[in-house]
């Protein structure tokens, strides 16, 4: 089974369109590239319903769709059989994001991505010229990276840790130790790791994450594109999959209700 369970409802602009018939475009492409399921995953930020949890205005610009409707729009294209999964791409972001577990509480996704964006308030990967990478030295910028990456993958709010190295989106890599702090972590939680091909569009040029994280590791995992429009669905899944194969991966992660199950890969 292929799985691309990491993308945005949006049109072919990237602009949002939380509507049933936005994902057809988005079925249709996985069709095409061998992809059996897709997850749609907007960021959490983007809704209404979490505008008390953020206090910059990156989030609190985004933060003016309504969450029900996209829910009703993923929850439609399933009623009508396309094989689409109901997901969010949930932001750690403590403490201001604590709110955000009764908000989610409230809906029923299939699964819940992870993803450590900002550290301290800085973007990890904004601009290699801002953010947390103008604030601290590289080795700073890691440390605190999987710092709160260890504390975002136990927290028990997230099914899949999404492009788990994210913190070498410029081309700066962490060390072994680094890396193996991020093993245990996932191991300890039980929870899934995300390979993306997103990688390969950003600076680094690499599928996240590093072959590092996956052999130090025995966490299941899942495929991901991260497409914001549907002509990226199933994005170089192949070097996904030959991936998760050479570090000893023969199934892939299928959530249902927040339910995982494995299923076996290819």
């Amino acid at each position: 089974m292929i799985v691309d369970y990491h993308m945005h409802l949006r049109d072919e602009r990237n602009d949002i369109a939380h509507r049933p018939d936005a994902a057809e475009p988005f079925v249709e492409r996985a069709r095409e590239r061998g992809v059996d399921e897709i997850g749609f995953t907007e960021h959490v930020y983007y809704f209404r319903q979490t505008r008390a949890c953020w206090s910059r205005p990156y989030q609190i610009e985004r933060c003016v769709y309504d969450l029900d409707e996209y829910v009703d729009a993923v929850l439609d294209a399933k009623r009508r059989g396309l094989p689409v999964k109901l997901g969010l791409e949930v932001d750690w972001f403590p403490p201001g994001d604590e709110p955000l577990v009764e908000v989610l509480a409230m809906y029923p996704w299939d699964y819940l991505l992870g993803s450590v964006h900002w550290v301290d308030g800085l973007s990890i990967d904004g601009s290699s010229d801002r953010g947390a990478w103008r604030e601290w030295p590289p080795e700073q910028v890691w440390r605190r990276y999987v710092e709160e990456w260890g504390r975002a993958a136990p927290s028990g709010r997230f099914d899949v840790m999404s492009h788990p190295d994210l913190a070498k989106i410029f081309g700066v890599r962490g060390s072994d130790e680094l890396y193996e702090e991020m093993a245990r972590a996932a191991d300890d939680a039980d929870v899934a790791l995300e390979i993306s091909t997103a990688g390969l569009r950003k600076p680094v040029g690499e599928l996240y994450p590093d072959e590092r994280l996956l052999r130090l590791s025995s966490a299941p995992v899942t495929l991901a594109s991260d497409a914001h429009e549907p002509q990226t669905v199933g994005y170089e899944l192949e070097q996904a999959v030959a991936l998760a194969e050479r570090c000893g991966r023969d199934a892939v992660s299928v959530f249902d209700g927040r339910v995982r199950r494995q299923e076996p890969l290819g």
